[in-house]
């Protein structure tokens, strides 16, 4: 019996500090302030691995302007998300929770990229046009002078 009332006892401040616990967690939360932004660079990396993957290999996109070459896509992925990112880190107030910064982020991002083919296409078929290839058959298009023959 003897062990009964100890066991008793030595679990009985386990009872009740999980009530105690709860009654502190509201307080807690209101100190919790949940940022996300600026996002970490693992973050703003798999933003640019993305973007690299999604120039240089067939989408929707490149059925309609055409491929990047992986090399020139990785820089041009860089310089996409560089440029969103401080467009978007000059919006920022402290004040703010960063969703909407989140969003413009990602809406610079994908105008940029937007862009970004654009005019890559419509310069593709001046330098291609003596290869016969046109950015609209999804090949790959690149912005790399073309040597004119003397």
């Amino acid at each position: 019996m003897a062990e009964t009332e100890s066991t008793t006892a030595a679990t009985e401040p386990h009872q009740t500090q999980p009530h105690e616990r709860l009654d502190d967690i509201p307080a807690k939360l209101n100190n919790l302030a949940l940022r996300i932004w600026p996002p970490s660079q693992r973050t703003r990396d798999a933003v640019i691995q993305r973007l690299v993957e999604t120039l240089s290999s067939q989408s929707a996109l490149s059925k309609r302007y055409g491929t990047i070459p992986e090399a020139d896509a990785s820089s041009v992925a860089k310089s996409i998300e560089g440029e969103a990112f401080s467009a978007a880190g000059a919006a920022f107030s402290p004040d703010d929770d960063g969703i909407a910064i989140l969003q413009m982020y990602s809406r610079e991002i994908s105008k940029r990229m937007l862009d970004t083919v654009k005019s890559r296409a419509s310069a593709a078929p001046a330098s291609d046009a003596s290869s016969g290839t046109e950015a609209s058959s999804g090949k790959e298009i690149s912005l790399s002078p073309v040597e004119e023959e003397a």
